[in-house]
């Protein structure tokens, strides 16, 4: 478990005091001047060897991707775009920063900034995260009424300016092009890459998209020094992490806590365990509604971290835990996810318009059972067809929930076509 000491929100509740001063006496803002005067290169190669991996989902190295920007400036404005727009089912730790912590995220926007050249940075927020960008709003005026950023941010000399934009409530928003398009005033849709945002993104500028809790960790590895960051967790999957646990648990939360704990761990010790105790436990999504499911065999020995998960057929995705005991339909769970990646779906490729919706259609028929046998088959090669053929990750998101499905619940699904089928023969006599 993550000691107390090595937490980085310590206010993720919201328990004290949300104002500036608060945030400072939690230590928020502590020589962030001497943070800036590492450089650009040294603080770059810090977040590197502190092996910090992208918290939005992909967990692609965060230093890595800031290296990727131009190290002149071309005459073109550099800009950092974080990406609030957290639409993701199950997931709502990144909304917990933007309401309680929001002081920690707009400062490391500061730092990763300067680390890339960048003098301004758009937070992009869900739509429906208004009371959260209200006061991600407050924090920023109150960091720019007392210097910390803006014309001479912390005495720096360094000028960067902070602002909040707020979204329509659109998934596809999240995907980091489709983001950068809504934010430019233009229909939320994928780009083709390349070229990739850090040569052409937010106006034809060098752009990087990173994830709210990505950024906000990013003062504290550096104060604190990136080995100790490196420290917790297992190689290649380090660090704190915040986790949401929802679902057939007895007490659902988001807790910070070390990478690569286990996950029986992890649901036992934040969350009450599982509704009924652990043996009745059915599966989980450990990742958010992305990812394929897991077994309860599964589950008592997974670790929650990038590598354990993958090793699996999953993956940590958002680390948002949703937990389902015996008590539901697990067909029935799937399906309302299809559901969803139907109704997001921008329309823009083929696979993916055609195919959310032929899947969305024949979970549906999954649920009832009345289908036949050879069709799971079927469906299992649809995805494939959607898998892997879209310009972004939302044809992905769609088929892995239905994949895992097939590959650990194909029996249920067999036995549904089965007593549907039963079922019409009885009726027909």
């Amino acid at each position: 478990m993550l000691a107390d000491k090595d937490r980085i929100f310590t206010n993720i509740y919201g328990m004290a005091d949300l104002t500036l001063a608060g945030a400072q006496a939690r230590g928020d803002w502590n020589g962030t001047k001497k943070l800036l005067g590492k450089g650009r290169e040294d603080i770059v190669n810090e977040v590197k060897a502190s092996g910090l991996r992208g918290r939005g989902g992909a967990g692609f190295s965060t230093g890595m991707k800031w290296s990727f920007m131009p190290k002149e400036n071309d005459g073109r404005p550099h800009y950092l775009v974080i990406n609030a727009d957290e639409g993701e089912p199950g997931t709502c730790k990144d909304r917990d920063i933007l309401r309680n912590e929001p002081h920690k995220l707009i400062e490391g926007a500061l730092v990763a900034s300067f680390a890339m050249g960048a003098n301004a940075a758009y937070c992009y927020v869900r739509g429906e995260f208004f009371r959260e960008a209200q006061a991600l709003q407050r924090a920023a005026d109150e960091a720019l009424e007392a210097g910390l950023i803006g014309k001479d941010s912390c005495g720096s000399g360094y000028e960067f300016y902070f602002y909040v934009h707020l979204g329509a409530g659109a998934y596809i928003c999240g995907e980091e092009s489709a983001l950068i398009e809504s934010l430019e005033g233009k229909k939320g849709q994928p780009r083709m890459k390349p070229p990739f945002p850090a040569n052409v993104g937010l106006y034809g500028c060098p752009t990087t998209v990173n994830n709210v809790e990505s950024i906000a960790v990013v003062p504290e590895i550096l104060r604190r020094g990136p080995d100790w960051f490196a420290g917790i967790g297992r190689d290649n999957n380090t660090g704190t992490k915040l986790f949401n646990i929802s679902g057939h648990v007895n007490t659902p939360c988001t807790v910070e806590e070390s990478m690569s704990i286990p996950l029986k761990e992890l649901i036992e010790k934040h969350a009450g365990g599982v509704t009924g105790g652990w043996d009745n436990l059915q599966a989980i999504i450990p990742g958010g509604a992305s990812v394929p499911l897991l077994t309860k065999d599964i589950c008592s020995e997974v670790l929650m971290d990038f590598d354990s998960l993958k090793e699996q057929g999953s993956g940590l995705g958002t680390a948002a835990v949703m937990v389902m005991d015996n008590s539901v339909d697990i067909i029935a769970c799937i399906s309302r996810l299809s559901a969803f990646y139907k109704h997001e779906s921008c329309g823009q490729c083929t696979p993916c318009r055609e195919g959310t919706g032929w899947m969305m259609r024949m979970m549906d028929r999954m649920v009832e059972g009345s289908a036949s046998i050879e069709e799971i088959d079927m469906l299992e090669q649809v995805t494939r067809q959607v898998e892997g053929h879209t310009i972004c990750a939302l044809g992905d998101a769609a088929a892995w929930p239905i994949q895992g499905l097939i590959k650990r619940f194909r029996p249920v699904m067999e036995q549904r076509i089965k007593d549907y089928q039963a079922k019409q023969a009885e009726q027909a006599a």
